[in-house]
Formats: structure tokens, sequence, C-alpha cells
């Protein structure tokens, strides 16, 4: 079961101070940490299904448009980068940057640079976090696209940034045949993603 926790940095839970890097650091090694508006949130690992899915999805776009493998390449795609985007940290459970704006992997352990777009796998603990805390920043940062993906009902909502929100372009569900942007050069069964 996914559960999510807003940490409480100091311990007292009065007079909270913001979170910093060094409580990311001290987060068990089975959990995934943000921190959001100086707020530190933490999750375990994804369950499977979860897992699945962004593993999946991230094979589906991996050779055609990472290595151009019968695909047009251009992009370059990590799973659960983290982003350090002003004051915030960030770990989109997929990420992908055009090669014009990210020619080269950095060596770094986080890129400060927003990525053209991020998909995030939905779980019932991190879908209003995900769509109502992150989403907006998402926004703020440029990101022309956002994938929301959720395993539990199978289905794919994508979303484009006009001016400072995001539209959404289209949903898709189950096994259906899709194109999405800005991946529409492909075209894929979604069910794919649910081990289909």
């Amino acid at each position: 079961m996914d559960t999510v926790a807003r940490m409480d940095v100091d311990g007292l839970g009065m007079g909270k101070r913001p979170a910093t890097y060094t409580d990311l650091e001290e987060l068990p090694p089975n959990m995934v940490g943000e921190i959001i508006a100086g707020e530190l949130y933490a999750s375990p690992r994804p369950a499977v299904p979860h897992s699945r899915a962004y593993s999946r999805l991230g094979g589906v776009l991996m050779g055609p448009f990472d290595l151009g493998w019968n695909g047009p390449g251009g992009w370059l795609i990590f799973d659960e980068p983290e982003l350090h985007l002003g004051e915030d940290v960030l770990v989109p459970d997929l990420a992908g940057w055009r090669r014009e704006r990210l020619p080269e992997a950095p060596r770094t352990a986080a890129l400060t640079l927003a990525p053209d777009w991020a998909c995030e796998i939905l779980s019932p603990s991190t879908e209003a976090r995900d769509r109502v805390v992150k989403l907006p920043l998402y926004a703020r940062e440029g990101i022309r696209h956002v994938w929301l993906v959720d395993p539990d009902v199978r289905t794919l909502e994508v979303f484009r940034l006009v001016d400072t929100n995001y539209t959404l372009l289209a949903s898709y569900a189950e096994d259906t045949l899709i194109r999405a942007e800005p991946f529409d050069a492909l075209e894929f069964k979604l069910g794919v993603l649910w081990g289909r």
C-alpha cells in the first residue's frame, strides 16, 4: 500500500522550519522524498502496478525517442530524475528533455533545467499531490507536456501547457491504440502499460 507523509522536519510539530536537502538525504533508502514549498514529502517506493506502468512506458518511449531506434530520436528520457526547480525538489516518475535543450546527460545527481515532458504515475496516496501541488509547479517552470497515468483505472491523460495553465488534450483508457503529444510520432497500445 502506498502512503505519503508530510514530514515534521523539526520533530516538535510547532514552528516548523523549511525542509532542506539534508532532510531528503536522511530519509531511509526505501523512501522517495520531495521538497515542495518548503515541506518535505516522503513516500515509499512504488507498488508493483505503479512500477510496472512506468517501467513499461519508459521502455516504449526509450527506443524510438531517446535512442532513435525505429523513431525520430531527439530526446533524453530519465526514470525518476531529481529536479531542482527553484526552491523545490521534485521527482517525477519519468521526464524527458529535447536534445536541443539538453544535448547530453549531465554528470550530476540532479537537474536544474526543467524538462519538456513529465509523467506522473498516479497512486491513491499521491494523486492529489500530483494534480493539485505538482502540476502548478510544472506549469510555473514551463514544462510543455505532462502525462498522468493511472494504473488502477488504466488511463492516460495528456496535458499541454497553454499560457500558464494545462489544457487536457486527450484521455485514453484500457487498451486503446494511441498517439499522444509530444511523442505522437509513435503509435502504441496503451494496454502494454498494464501488462497486456
